[in-house]
């Protein structure tokens, strides 16, 4: 039976400079890389193009970053990636799927941009991580899920055994409760 390198493990191949830091970086979170940015694209070619960019990317950063923790690191730069190709091929036209989840937040996020409001964007990331911790477990998920990695309504309440009415209707009300708690921490929505 195959198991998966600990990330340190995968973190030291790395600075050991051997290839065989990215075949155990794709196997251990490869799929989860590849559905991110499918749900961002759309686009099969497109979402394997991105994570071959983010392996590239995690070899040119590390060394010397040494991430901790190595998934979200792995996920994040893969959702940039292909947030940025998404501008790219969508530049005069909508891919409905993931503006429909930017749309969501919208309301509820300010914009960031002047460089005060990307200095902000620390706190106010931080800001959401303490509304999310006030959530229940399913809720954290549905919005994690939706606003994090792209998923569908239709994902979403398949993966919770509930239907999409239900996963629409408690979303509404979460985002409602973000911009209500955003409010109160000071932010101008």
């Amino acid at each position: 039976m195959d198991t998966l390198l600990e990330d340190v493990k995968i973190i030291e191949l790395f600075f050991a400079r051997t290839e065989q830091a990215i075949a155990e970086l794709a196997a251990k979170y490869g799929s989860t890389c590849k559905r991110i940015a499918n749900n961002i694209l759309k686009c099969e070619p497109d979402a394997e193009e991105c994570v071959n960019d983010t392996y590239l990317a995690a070899w040119n950063a590390i060394p010397p970053e040494r991430p901790d923790p190595l998934r979200t690191y792995i996920f994040r730069i893969t959702r940039n990636i292909a947030t940025a190709k998404y501008h790219a091929n969508t530049a005069l036209k909508r891919n409905s799927y993931y503006d429909v989840a930017l749309d969501e937040l919208e309301e509820c996020l300010t914009s960031a941009s002047t460089i005060e409001q990307e200095v902000d964007a620390k706190e106010l990331s931080q800001e959401i991580d303490r509304f999310l911790d006030s959530l229940d477990q399913e809720s954290r998920v549905m919005f994690v899920a939706r606003y994090w990695y792209s998923d569908s309504i239709t994902e979403i309440a398949k993966r919770l055994r509930t239907t999409n009415n239900n996963v629409s209707v408690r979303l509404s009300r979460i985002r409602s409760k973000l911009k209500n708690h955003l409010q109160k921490a000071g932010y101008d929505l």
